[in-house]
């Protein structure tokens, strides 16, 4: 599921061309933090990769595909 939600989320970044730095300061975390995210490491929540999804325009519906 994280693997699947990491992928989504640099997908839905990249398609709105904001850099990692950008997703970043929108949540109130670092770009290394969203480089992790982004490679499902095992250190960043599910919740933190939920709440960037759904900031970046997913719907609940959305996380039911995955």
């Amino acid at each position: 599921f994280k693997l699947a939600l990491a992928r989504k989320v640099k997908e839905r970044r990249l398609s709105q061309g904001l850099s990692q730095s950008g997703l970043a300061k929108a949540m109130g975390s670092s770009q290394s933090r969203i480089a992790k995210l982004e490679a499902a490491d095992a250190s960043v929540s599910a919740d933190l990769m939920l709440k960037s999804y759904f900031l970046l325009g997913a719907k609940r519906g959305d996380v039911l595909g995955l």
